[in-house]
């Protein structure tokens, strides 16, 4: 009797290797970019934050009336310092910079602060204020999650939208000139630069929409010099060029004259909040901003040491750039970082810098409107996302940008008043931005609903009358 076959063994079915956990699955920030993409996209991302430095550099020169070789000096070291910052930002040192895209420019709103110091104490206190405020961002990082709650979107539109009012009146200040009667033809060169960087903004798309304010100053400059309403008289000198430690002089530090500043620095962490959370999506990472948030605040407070050293104001990490970002679906930091690295090349190139300090007075106060005004649009919209409605918070918002506008409106209100006085109430934003967060506190408290009664014990329920 035969025995049966024995039958071929089964070859084992493969197992399918498990997928990679999120824990294991790269960051996308992390992605490194051929070097023949990294630099067309990085000098993209140039374009499309360019203007922020160069503007601010206008405006404070205008503001300071900075001679062109201080101008250009000036601009090299905010074109080196936003490009040191993104470097920071995006590759991280140690506890410093999130390692996101990101990119870092000259806050409006805190120039605007730094201009205004500026003009009611002088430059060197303004200096010293930025001092002060980046010192007191830098050691309050640990209290964060504390500190950002006084700042909900009602104070931050309240705070902002007092800033952009306040400096529409400084851009106005720019285009009167000194003795606040302009020629009929400084008045029309400023509204043609505003009508020029509307139409560009119209009517075009992508990166040349956002570098709109550059691409109207540039029109405006070369019709004020064809047409001969205004001269383009840049700096001499040539080679490299390098920023100038105190350009101001010696800081001075003076508490009361800070306190906007200080104010705007504690701000910032909740703006810094949520463009940490929006980068961090962008880019498919999981937002933690228990985490991020202090490394970017870190490198803000950082980078904004050494711009009062150098004679502007805070330096702030920005989300202009995220837009690019998700329209190329490219998320890697190594492209912001490549920014950064050509930032700081201009930066040091005298030619640009000294070309770009000769633009006609006039068109900087034109762009300045600009610049203001969208600030001004931006306090609106935080104040759009605080839901006021009809309740308490209506009023509290009310109240606060009343307060913020009696010193625009009546400058001399407070002139009798002591100096310390005249400091805090004599400045829209700190005494808007006071009242905001007291007001704000005073209606949250009124709005909380009434903490129900503990229902009665069955023993204490009282007896059914016969």
């Amino acid at each position: 009797m035969s025995t049966p076959p024995t039958p071929p063994p089964v070859a084992p079915r493969p197992v399918p290797a498990p997928a990679a956990s999120p824990a294991t699955a790269p960051d996308p920030a992390d992605e490194r970019i051929p070097l023949r993409r990294l630099a067309p996209l990085a000098v993209q991302h140039v374009l499309a934050m360019a203007a922020a430095p160069v503007s601010t550099v206008f405006l404070t020169a205008g503001a300071l009336r900075l001679t062109p070789a201080a101008t250009a000096a000036l601009l090299s070291a905010v074109l080196v310092l936003s490009g040191a910052g993104s470097l920071l930002q995006s590759l991280g040192v140690w506890k410093f910079g999130a390692r996101l895209p990101f990119v870092m420019l000259p806050g409006g709103a805190a120039t605007a602060l730094f201009l205004q110091t500026a003009a009611d104490h002088g430059p060197a206190v303004a200096t010293g204020s930025v001092l002060l405020a980046a010192a007191l961002l830098l050691t309050v990082v640990p209290l964060y999650a504390r500190i950002v709650r006084l700042f909900p979107p009602l104070v931050m539109g309240v705070t902002v939208l007092l800033i952009g009012i306040s400096m529409v009146r400084v851009a106005a200040q720019l285009i009167a000139g000194p003795g606040g009667h302009p020629a009929p033809r400084t008045v029309v060169l400023a509204g043609l630069t505003v009508a020029l960087t509307v139409a560009a903004y119209l009517l075009l798309r992508g990166v040349w929409r956002q570098s709109a304010v550059l691409i109207g100053m540039a029109a405006a400059t070369v019709i004020a010099v064809t047409t001969g309403l205004g001269t383009f008289s840049p700096a001499g000198g040539g080679g490299y060029a390098l920023p100038q430690l105190f350009p101001y002089g010696t800081p001075r530090f003076d508490l009361a004259a800070a306190l906007p500043l200080l104010l705007f620095s504690l701000t910032t962490l909740a703006e810094i909040t949520g463009q940490t959370v929006l980068n961090s999506e962008t880019v498919g990472r999981p937002a933690d901003p228990g985490r991020d948030v202090p490394r970017v605040a870190r490198a803000d407070a950082l980078t904004s040491l050494f711009a009062g050293v150098l004679g502007t104001s805070l330096m702030v990490t920005s989300s202009e750039n995220i837009g690019i970002g998700r329209l190329t679906g490219v998320r890697s930091r190594f492209v912001t970082a490549a920014a950064g690295g050509l930032l700081v090349v201009m930066g040091l190139l005298s030619p640009l810098s000294r070309a770009v300090a000769g633009l006609p007075p006039a068109v900087v106060g034109g762009s300045a409107l600009v610049v203001y005004a969208v600030i001004a649009l931006m306090g609106v919209q935080m104040l759009a996302r605080a839901e006021l409605g009809d309740g308490s918070r209506s009023m509290a918002a009310a109240l606060a940008l009343a307060v913020g506008l009696l010193p625009l409106v009546a400058p001399a209100l407070y002139s009798g008043f002591p100096g310390w006085v005249r400091a805090v109430l004599g400045s829209g934003v700190v005494a808007g931005t006071l009242a905001a967060v007291l007001l704000h506190a005073l209606a949250a408290a009124a709005d909380r609903p009434p903490r129900a009664a503990p229902p009665l014990a069955p023993s204490a329920q009282p007896s059914p009358v016969p």
